[in-house]
């Protein structure tokens, strides 16, 4: 007895499927490196597929015609892999690229007198004020004690004269530990302060770049992060991936689930070096890359498969 195809089961193709093609299929638009893809969605009603897909283009061109060239393409590609039927694709230019090309190589910049890319310096307002705020506070209040003995004869305060007291008995050339541990506190404090006043913090971001001379870019680390794991995750066999941002070197560990080992390491490896060299950082952390396989993998067969 045989059963009709139609109640033998179905096929569906989940939202994120449609979501990661839609996405490849618009960094294939263009020239390979110069459309990315952000914040896209895909939603699947029955055999329709409906796609909005964030990108950036570069910068020159003509934006109607790179944005429909884009949007051309992922309504085909879309609905050439995954079988359904795209009636229009929705693309958003988020953002622009500067292509480098049309302001030459930062080295080329730096020789002519351009800026050179330099790490951004931290206001630190919250410790600036915080400091501010005490030190204003307790001079203050000395000053109004001060000022009451001297110009109004009254007795000095009696929180005063106890801590002057406790100074001159618990100093640190008496050998008592409370005396020499809140020196060494205010010296802590001290070298802090310093610390704070010549470095030039922001840790969290990098710099890029510049394109132009007296322009100043910075990319968050946790961006970069982001970008690189999207971008891992999307190459076939690889389940998951972790990517840790430093400021002078990068990793990702990533597992496999099926496929050639050598093969997704180096594919994972190069995907990971492209991401990497689009964020445009004037200095490119050095690259580190992990691969494991998963409990579930199993070596690839050799040959052919008999019938």
């Amino acid at each position: 007895m045989s059963v009709p195809a139609a109640d033998r089961g179905a096929t569906k193709v989940a939202d994120r499927a449609v979501r990661r093609i839609a996405e490849r299929a618009a960094t294939e638009a263009l020239a390979p490196g110069e459309v990315r893809t952000d914040r896209s969605t895909a939603s699947v009603r029955g055999r329709r597929a409906r796609v909005d897909v964030a990108v950036t283009l570069p910068y020159p061109a003509p934006l109607d015609e790179s944005g429909e060239r884009v949007r051309s393409h992922v309504a085909g590609r879309t609905a050439r892999l995954t079988g359904l039927t795209v009636p229009s694709a929705r693309v958003r230019v988020r953002e622009l690229n500067v292509r480098a090309a049309e302001f030459g190589e930062p080295e080329a910049a730096e020789s002519t007198g351009g800026v050179r890319a330099r790490r951004p310096w931290s206001a630190r307002r919250v410790p600036v004020a915080v400091a501010a705020v005490v030190a204003a506070a307790a001079c203050g209040v000395l000053l109004y004690d001060v000022l009451s003995v001297h110009a109004a004869g009254r007795a000095p305060a009696r929180w005063r004269a106890d801590f002057t007291e406790w100074l001159v008995t618990h100093g640190p050339h008496r050998g008592v530990w409370p005396g020499a541990a809140a020196a060494f506190a205010v010296f802590c404090l001290g070298v802090w302060l310093m610390v704070l006043a010549v470095t030039p913090g922001s840790r969290g971001r990098l710099p890029m770049r510049p394109p132009l001379s007296g322009v100043h870019a910075v990319v968050d680390r946790g961006t970069v992060a982001a970008l690189l794991r999207e971008a891992v995750s999307g190459l076939p066999g690889i389940t998951r991936a972790r990517v840790r941002v430093g400021r002078r070197r990068v990793t990702v560990r990533a597992g496999l689930a099926f496929g050639e080992i050598d093969a997704a390491r180096a594919a994972l490896t190069e995907t990971a070096e492209r991401t990497l060299a689009s964020c445009g950082t004037a200095r490119p952390p050095r690259l580190r890359v992990g691969l494991r396989t998963e409990p579930a993998w199993r070596a690839p067969a050799r040959g052919g498969v008999d019938g």
